[in-house]
């Protein structure tokens, strides 16, 4: 069966190209990796869609969903950097109830 993971790097290359051509240059280093992480993808996206510093916040955000490998990275960058759970949320626009949801479920 054919995986039915969506193919990030054709995508972003795509939107990079078609609409953000100026902003190639600044993703090439992420773009270059074999393959994309789900931090990854998050930098893309603030490094596209980011207008003075601040991520354009569309409606569909709260829609977004994460695997396990995306979860514990973020759950790893977590620990590494120090961070409690309020901190965290609000540097990957995720809600605190989410990050208390995957601790509960996955660090138990």
């Amino acid at each position: 069966m054919e995986s039915l993971i969506p193919n990030y790097k054709k995508i972003y290359e795509d939107i990079l190209k078609l609409k953000h051509p100026e902003k190639i240059k600044d993703c090439k280093s992420i773009l270059s990796k074999p393959k994309l992480s789900a931090n990854d993808i998050m930098k893309m996206n603030h490094i596209i869609f980011s207008k003075g510093g601040k991520i354009m916040i569309s409606v569909d955000q709260k829609h977004r969903s994460y695997d396990k490998s995306a979860i514990f990275e973020i759950l790893d960058y977590q620990k590494k950097h120090g961070l409690n759970n309020s901190q965290l949320a609000d540097h990957f626009k995720l809600s605190r109830n989410s990050i208390t949801k995957w601790k509960r479920i996955f660090l138990v």
